[in-house]
């Protein structure tokens, strides 16, 4: 993994930060080429602290869980203000933007030597089947992290904090996996309670999911004669906060009325932003945390946007270089002429 640090290096504490900020709620291999574009723009903290907004969303978009981009820049321009270095404790880790008790935890061990174990899924995992707890996630979740803090007891543990971290972390994705872990080869099988049930897999337990609300919006892709496409920025705060989108309708409970062919004129489409010969091209369903989206994509070749005032015109060769969101994409892609896309 490109953020861990060879043998007889030390571990670089921008790195760390940022390769724990991006995997939240992310697997290791979409983050890598993210890692290493951002490495390659941003290569230290005093450069992402000095960047645009608007620059380190774009590099972000994509990735998903947008308010990690916006309290990592805010993060990058705490520590600048420090003076560049990243405090070496917890309690001054946790008073950054964007830094909860697990990140603290981890770029404090690995970084700093901290001996201190992060609690990721992983190590929950690891935790649930060592000790045979069964009870229900997320209830259990307290009682896993005290569990987990007693992982590190031993002095060897405690004297290579930052190996045992991450070697604690490739336990659980590589042998302590969730479905067949491969017991034979874990070191610490003859003491595992989970392992003694014949059983282990079924460990940790999770509640039943509750359904997501299911919710609904239109937008609009409207192109000019030159090819560009309209787009507008969302407001900071909130879900895709600071992101580019395409104009459309709030997201609601009930559907909306979209007939196929819509006419020209809004009198069959009343809340589109302009009069123009819109068509359906399709429909994208895009899961967020809380709720499940489905947006119909409507299409209008105009003119000129001249009749629009919320929202700016980008070629559609450079739309890699906006901060749009996966799920916009998606929705630009389904035209079938956008071909601007990330690589």
């Amino acid at each position: 993994m490109p953020w861990r640090a060879l043998p007889g290096e030390m571990p670089d504490p921008y790195r760390v930060w940022l390769s724990e900020i991006m995997l939240q709620q992310t697997t290791v291999a979409a983050v890598k080429p993210y890692f290493d574009r951002f490495l390659a723009l941003f290569p230290d903290v005093e450069a992402l602290a000095a960047a645009p907004a608007g620059q380190v969303m774009s590099a972000w978009a994509g990735l998903g869980y947008y308010a990690r981009a916006r309290n990592l820049h805010a993060c990058a321009k705490a520590v600048t203000a420090l003076g560049g270095a990243f405090p070496r404790d917890l309690e001054g880790l946790r008073a950054l933007p964007g830094i909860g008790e697990y990140t603290a935890r981890a770029v404090g061990a690995i970084a700093f030597g901290l001996p201190v174990v992060p609690v990721d899924g992983n190590v929950e995992r690891v935790t649930a089947r060592l000790f045979a707890i069964d009870a229900p996630l997320p209830g259990a979740r307290r009682t896993l992290a005290a569990k987990a803090a007693t992982l590190n007891a031993a002095p060897e543990a405690q004297a290579r904090a930052s190996d045992f971290a991450q070697a604690l972390f490739d336990l659980g994705a590589t042998i302590c996996t969730p479905r067949r872990p491969l017991c034979a080869l874990c070191p610490w099988r003859p003491s595992c309670d989970g392992a003694a049930t014949g059983a282990p897999e079924r460990l940790p337990v999770r509640a039943p999911k509750a359904v997501k609300p299911e919710r609904h919006g239109v937008h609009f892709l409207l192109r000019d004669r030159a090819g560009a496409i309209w787009l507008r920025t969302r407001p900071d705060r909130g879900l895709l906060g600071g992101m580019t989108e395409l104009p459309g309708t709030p997201w609601t409970d009930a559907p909306w009325n979209v007939p196929g062919t819509t006419g020209n004129g809004q009198d069959a489409l009343p809340f589109a932003p302009l009069a123009a010969q819109w068509r359906v091209v399709g429909t994208v369903r895009h899961v967020f945390t809380h709720f499940a989206l489905t947006i119909i994509v409507v299409a209008a070749d105009v003119q000129d946007f001249s009749a629009l005032r919320d929202g700016f015109a980008a070629d559609e060769t450079g739309l890699a270089r906006h901060a749009l969101p996966s799920v916009m994409r998606k929705c630009i892609e389904l035209d079938g002429r956008e071909t601007g896309s990330r690589e």
